[in-house]
């Protein structure tokens, strides 16, 4: 089953009794996935099973539930942060279907992002803590996607969570999008809200009341995913100014594709047509192909995409629109292929999470 059907099933948008027969099963495996979680989590409170504890700050950023919530570009902000301090950071992530030390999707991004950042992979995030350490030097660990790897203490932990849907379905996996209950949130000591310029402020006001009922001690922040530019073949830079009114031909293969082009049509982007892959979606020379025969029969002036999906299809890309064999050369357009970059902007409680890492790190860094 594919991402998309996967969702309407979950949403309750597929009906009819195979599609009933499937949820109630999926249903079932939730039930068990809980009850694991809540063993696995009491085994954790009660320190029967131990988290290793290492002499340096160790920040987590994580979620509660599946997809793109945001944490990437919170990531990047953290190190950013701690680089102006000049504090040596390494960010331990553990990929995903990506062999050890190769970078692929979100590695690769945060790399490019945090040249001075050493980025490691391994799911083993108490080995990859131990070469942090031994081999970099570094004095803060960057969990990225940490929240339910547990066998790493940490000094604080960060969730984020995607105001367009923040609770996926309000279920467990796989009858849901949750990682776990929202309970869970009580270990939390920040949430941040990421596309809270997206949603109503009616809705927004309702998720921050439901989160301040789970845990009232956390700080709970507000952030938007700002566009900065868009960026072509050798990171040519592309103003935002430059995009309005493009007639451009949107695809992404991420875990909120709604986000993505709901984006890019608050920057009065013509969408002329679009296609939405899986979630961390291997392309082929293919896929391109067809996208750029797609944007081609929709005379498509750009294709645009996340930076995600860039970096797993930027060797894929060709030098120039392929030529159509049924056309005339002087009939042929070049395509422009970019990505949309974005920043995490902060609405609230910036200097909040800002004095909170401060004191951890007077705790363990800073005399």
């Amino acid at each position: 089953m594919d991402e998309n059907r996967f969702r309407k099933l979950i949403s309750g948008q597929s009906t009819g009794f195979v599609s009933k027969t499937l949820l109630s099963l999926l249903r079932l495996a939730a039930f068990v996935y809980l009850i694991i979680i809540l063993v696995r989590n009491f085994l954790y409170s009660k320190r029967w099973l131990k988290a290793h504890n290492v002499n340096v700050v160790v920040i987590s950023i994580g979620n509660i539930t599946t997809g793109g919530t945001g944490k990437t570009p919170l990531v990047i902000w953290t190190t950013k942060l701690l680089e102006g301090k000049n504090i040596p950071v390494a960010i331990l992530t553990r990929g995903y279907k990506t062999k050890k030390e190769k970078f692929s999707d979100e590695p690769a991004i945060l790399a490019k992002s945090c040249p001075k950042a050493h980025v490691i992979i391994n799911p083993n995030r108490v080995a990859a803590a131990t070469k942090a350490i031994s081999h970099h030097g570094a004095k803060v660990l960057i969990l990225d996607d940490g929240f339910q790897h547990r066998r790493l203490a940490r000094d604080i932990d960060i969730v984020t969570i995607d105001a367009m849907q923040p609770f996926g379905h309000r279920k467990l996996l796989p009858a849901g999008l949750l990682r776990e209950p929202l309970s869970a949130l009580k270990r939390a000591h920040v949430v941040i809200i990421t596309r809270a310029n997206q949603v109503s402020q009616s809705q927004l006001t309702q998720l921050l009341g439901r989160l301040k009922d789970v845990n009232p001690d956390m700080i709970i922040a507000t952030a938007m995913h700002e566009p900065v530019c868009a960026n072509s073949m050798h990171e040519k830079q592309i103003e935002l100014k430059q995009l309005e009114y493009k007639k451009v031909f949107a695809f992404c293969g991420i875990g909120n594709p709604d986000a993505f082009f709901s984006t890019i049509k608050e920057l009065k982007v013509n969408i002329a047509g679009s296609k939405v892959y899986n979630d961390h979606y291997h392309y082929t020379a293919q896929d391109i192909a067809d996208i750029y025969s797609q944007a081609r029969d929709l005379d498509a002036d750009m294709i645009l995409s996340t930076q995600k999906d860039w970096t797993k299809t930027i060797l894929l890309i060709p030098p120039k629109t392929p030529n159509l064999p049924e056309a005339e050369p002087s009939e042929q357009k070049d395509i422009t292929f970019a990505y949309l970059q974005i920043e995490l902007r902060f609405n609230t409680k910036e200097a909040e999470i800002t004095r909170l890492i401060d004191s951890a790190l007077k705790g363990k860094i800073i005399a």
